[in-house]
């Protein structure tokens, strides 16, 4: 199972296809576009857990570097989001004042980029 929030998806396999015939036969290709079907439905229903649970990937408050919570209060491995980095460096710490919008971390003392 994968979990994600408080949803669990299922996983699925790839589905037995039926063995193919030697020369064209109806039979075989309603089943073998029955047994498709039912695969894509059920990656469709997964896909639907994506669209309709809540938390997947959260809205996220846009920050400028100015307004951030202390990163020391927000504890490591806390993110955030700012508009107004001046570098986009991996693990650099972030300032502000630039025009880079970037995904911040704390690393329980500093934001950095990333």
């Amino acid at each position: 199972m994968i979990v994600i929030s408080e949803f669990e998806l299922q996983r699925i396999s790839p589905p037995a296809l039926p063995q193919a015939p030697g020369e064209y036969q109806r039979p075989y290709q309603d089943q073998l576009n029955n047994v498709l079907r039912l695969y894509f439905i059920r990656l469709q229903s997964i896909v639907g857990q994506f669209e309709t649970a809540e938390g997947i990937i959260p809205p996220t408050t846009v920050y400028t570097v100015a307004t951030l919570p202390s990163a020391v209060t927000s504890g490591t491995s806390a993110r955030a989001f700012v508009s107004d980095a001046t570098a986009t460096t991996f693990a650099s710490v972030v300032a502000g004042g630039g025009a880079n919008k970037v995904p911040v971390y704390s690393d329980g003392a500093n934001w950095k980029v990333g």
